[in-house]
């Protein structure tokens, strides 16, 4: 479930990113990104946790669970990187300017 908890605070403070991004606040959206990734990071810790457990044999057969854990997982992880690319896609709209060409 902690997986599953981090990955979903991970995409919450990704897609934050974008808010902050269209109001043209770049500080708070790489704030917002550095966030989501402190977040992958832990769900990343207790994916190895329970893949190690299952190596050592202290699991049985992968549960729907663990299945729907790395689901979520996986799609913040790739949430993340294209909200990366949203939030750079408003900063050089913002870098032209009002009309901007």
């Amino acid at each position: 479930m902690q997986m599953i908890a981090h990955a979903g605070v991970a995409r919450g403070h990704a897609y934050h990113a974008i808010e902050q991004a269209a109001a043209g606040d770049f500080a708070g959206a790489a704030t917002a990104l550095a966030a989501a990734d402190q977040e992958l990071k832990a769900a990343h810790r207790e994916h190895l946790a329970s893949l190690a457990g299952e190596a050592r044999g202290e699991q049985g057969a992968p549960s729907l669970l663990l299945m729907h854990a790395e689901d979520q997982l996986m799609t913040a992880i790739s949430e993340r990187g294209l909200i990366e690319q949203i939030v750079g896609l408003y900063r050089r709209l913002d870098e032209r300017g009002p009309g901007g060409s």
